[in-house]
């Protein structure tokens, strides 16, 4: 990449681990909430008197819903202003993103870093945040402003959180088993055989709301191609027919006898339950999983890296989401939306968050990381570790090569993981039709 940190080319974002270490951060001071200026390039509403601001939230799991609304008390108790939340299921939310943002937006809105973010900048459908950049910038690493730039070179986005996805499992469960965390693929298909023969399904697995199955994917293609065929294949620039992508099918169909049956009607929630109940031995997710773990369960959860699968190409990418917040085109209250960004872009706020809902690693790098729980503090060894970062497949595609063909064609592979050439077929014509658009 051109420099040190994330650089953005359109579609990907890479993270140096001297970046990545910066990220993390240590405690620090907040960030005095003030008056916002109306950004030029903006929406209507700026001046507006209001004393609401109207957020669309994708938080709709019980832990995230009840840690944002201690935040936004936290905004309200130090504004005067309110926040008026409107809180839609997770996968709806995403999946009707475009139109919700092209009709009647909430003045802010829950999104993601990177691709997903400069794909509705770049059409119009948000406000540019660069002076508020200007006010907060300080509690943020190079690395993340850039994260959160659109391709006009205009800041879009306030970065809240993030979190690695890894192969999590109950530390009580591998001592029990005598089991170990698998270093190398080998590793990896005989630890799941050795759980399947002491009677665990060794792999949780769900795929209802069509997007946890990306993160295997997205790995044994990083794993077996590397990070920057990842970003590629992701930005339409590389073939589905090719090979490397056959291989990657071919390898995860090793793992489909271990991973739990009839995933396609079982939430996320439920595959953590049964690895909460000792039922299951794995569970590849982000560290988010930890919402559904309680009490000494909690403090039982541990994880380890995905395994390396070609020694070539090692195990230094991460996928590590980035979670935060953006103002849409059509505001309503644009200066009491900037305030509310501006409180969000401070340590008050985070460190409020992360009190309820610890399973992720604050952006701001001047938060308190004191508290840090061990799965925390080693998630940041994790990220830290990595050459580079991913953002999770349908944040490193355009959304509706996401929604409308990887979301069905990796549900059609795990109800016959046998016809791959029809499938990567099926996929590249789709891709080539939806990224000439």
């Amino acid at each position: 990449m051109a420099r040190s940190g994330i650089s953005s080319s359109g579609s990907g974002l890479q993270l140096s681990r001297r970046d990545l270490l910066r990220v993390l951060g240590v405690a620090g001071a907040g960030v005095a909430v003030a008056s916002c200026g109306s950004d030029k390039g903006g929406g209507g509403g700026g001046g507006t008197a209001s004393k609401e601001v109207t957020v669309g939230s994708n938080a709709s799991d019980a832990v995230p819903k009840k840690a944002y609304q201690e935040v936004f008390a936290g905004f309200e108790k130090a504004t005067g202003l309110t926040a008026k939340v409107n809180t839609v299921d997770h996968t709806t939310f995403q999946e009707q993103i475009n139109s919700y943002l092209q009709g009647r937006p909430d003045d802010m809105f829950m999104w993601f870093a990177g691709y997903r973010m400069q794909f509705f900048a770049q059409r119009g459908l948000a406000t540019p945040i660069s002076d508020v950049w200007e006010k907060v910038g300080g509690n943020f690493t190079d690395a993340l402003k850039a994260a959160s730039t659109g391709l006009d070179g205009k800041q879009y986005f306030i970065p809240f959180y993030y979190y690695p996805w890894a192969v999590f499992y109950r530390k009580s469960v591998f001592e029990k088993g005598g089991y170990q965390p698998a270093k190398t693929w080998d590793d990896f298909i005989a630890l799941a055989k050795q759980m399947q023969k002491d009677g665990l399904v060794p792999l949780a697995f769900a795929d209802k709301e069509g997007w946890p199955a990306m993160g295997t994917f997205d790995y044994l293609n990083m794993r077996l191609n590397g990070y920057d065929f990842h970003i590629n294949l992701m930005g339409g620039k590389e073939s589905w027919t090719d090979a490397k992508v056959t291989k990657v099918f071919d390898t995860w169909r090793e793992l489909v006898p271990y991973q739990q049956q009839g995933a396609l009607g079982r939430t996320w929630e439920e595959a953590a339950k049964s690895l909460a109940d000792k039922k299951a031995g794995m569970y590849i997710l982000g560290m988010f999983v930890g919402q559904q773990f309680q009490g000494a369960a909690k403090d039982d959860l541990d994880f380890f890296a995905f395994p390396e699968v070609d020694s070539t190409v090692g195990t230094d990418t991460v996928e590590a989401p980035i979670d935060g917040f953006m103002l849409s085109k059509k505001l309503k209250n644009e200066d009491g939306a900037k305030k509310l960004l501006e409180y969000l872009a401070g340590t008050e706020a985070v460190g409020t968050y992360l009190k309820s809902d610890p399973n992720n690693i604050a952006a701001n790098t001047k938060a308190d990381a004191s508290g840090y729980s061990n799965l925390q503090k080693k998630a940041v060894e994790l990220i830290g570790s990595a050459s580079h970062i991913s953002q999770f497949l349908d944040r490193d595609t355009r959304p509706d090569f996401a929604s409308t063909v990887m979301i069905p064609s990796l549900q059609t592979f795990l109800r016959n993981p046998n016809d791959v050439a029809g499938l990567t077929k099926k996929i590249e014509d789709q891709k080539k039709s939806i990224f000439a658009g």
